[in-house]
């Protein structure tokens, strides 16, 4: 028989009830607990039968003996798709995401690192933001100085989504700022409106043909902005609040610390797991639906962002299982609106 089948009215009471008591504390549940907290009408031995029958449909597990039950992954998978209320934020916390985002930030990265620190503040979990997809990018501006005192010149590019990167290189002792200015003139002649991934050949033999006497130099500037702009990922990674998830009592083990700490200094994997639902709107995964190495206890939500009706870059969070999925859910709902609007002024 379907878990759907078997799951009656108050089966589905005392299971929301287990994992919204789970969540505040963090301790298995209890019959009694159930019985004294939640107004369920019955006795606890009724609620100790149903738990049982929980537990034998996958849907609760019993960490030790004589312990009370925690939700599994399937537990809180059913939770999430069939029992859980949605929670409205309060008014002044609303207002209060509007405010962080009314304040004068000039650049996409900065809109982005205030997103995730905001998110985590609001969560108490580890908050992600991508950064907007470069598929479609177009190189707006080049600048090449010289740092003061060294052999040494700064490369910053910017993109035509607000993006900016840049790169420290070595240039030699009979480099001029003189050089360094006209080079940055002709790469910005010739690159200025180009897509990211059309940097052709017939380009940067333009290019190498104005600048024969540092023809090097030249390649080795290119081939930075080849690689900081379209080789090393679509999308960048801000993320804040790790100590966070490091505080939550489920990651005590030093060996699972380890893990995650591990899983965070890999930003492919992080591009991996907030990609991994294809598409727009909100995603949940839960436990082992994630695969990536050192995550299978956490879950994962994201929601994407968009400009004009065209989805850019998700921002998610990552926490335990045991996570507040209906303050998660209004939190990033509502951050993912406001970054949205405050992203139009960048690609007008």
């Amino acid at each position: 028989m379907r878990t759907d089948e078997r799951m009656d009215e108050r089966k589905k009471q005392v299971l929301a009830a287990i994992v919204q008591d789970y969540i505040l504390t963090g301790e298995p549940v209890g019959s009694r607990t159930i019985t004294r907290r939640y107004n369920l009408g019955v006795s606890a031995a009724t609620i100790r039968n149903e738990m049982a029958d929980l537990e034998e449909m996958g849907l609760l597990e019993q960490p030790y003996t004589s312990a009370g039950r925690v939700p599994s992954d399937y537990g809180y998978r059913y939770y999430v798709d069939c029992l859980m209320a949605p929670e409205r934020l309060t008014r002044e916390e609303v207002e209060y995401v509007y405010q962080r985002y009314n304040q004068k930030m000039l650049e996409i990265e900065q809109v982005l690192e205030e997103t995730a620190r905001l998110v985590s503040e609001m969560t108490a979990y580890t908050a992600v933001a991508m950064g907007p997809n470069q598929d479609h990018a177009v190189l707006e501006q080049v600048q090449i100085v010289p740092v003061q005192a060294t052999n040494k010149a700064l490369l910053v590019a910017i993109t035509s989504t607000g993006i900016v990167e840049h790169r420290i290189f070595t240039i030699s002792d009979n480099i001029t700022p003189e050089d360094l200015a006209r080079i940055s003139q002709v790469l910005n002649t010739n690159l200025q409106g180009i897509a990211l991934e059309a940097m052709q050949r017939a380009v940067l033999k333009d290019i190498y043909r104005e600048i024969t006497e540092h023809r090097s130099l030249v390649k080795l500037i290119t081939d930075l902005l080849q690689q900081i702009l379209v080789l090393e990922g679509n999308e960048k990674v801000y993320l804040d609040g790790i100590i966070n998830i490091l505080s939550q009592p489920e990651f005590k083990d030093w060996d699972k610390v380890k893990e995650i700490l591990a899983f965070f200094e890999r930003e492919d994997s992080l591009r991996r797991i907030f990609n991994a639902s294809p598409g727009g709107g909100l995603a949940i995964r839960i436990g082992q639906e994630n695969k990536e190495e050192g995550i299978d206890k956490c879950s994962v939500v994201t929601i994407s962002y968009a400009v004009e009706g065209k989805i850019i870059g998700k921002v998610g969070l990552l926490g335990p299982t045991r996570m507040h999925y209906p303050r998660v859910i209004s939190v990033l709902q509502c951050v993912a609106d406001s970054l949205s609007r405050s992203l139009q002024q960048f690609y007008r």
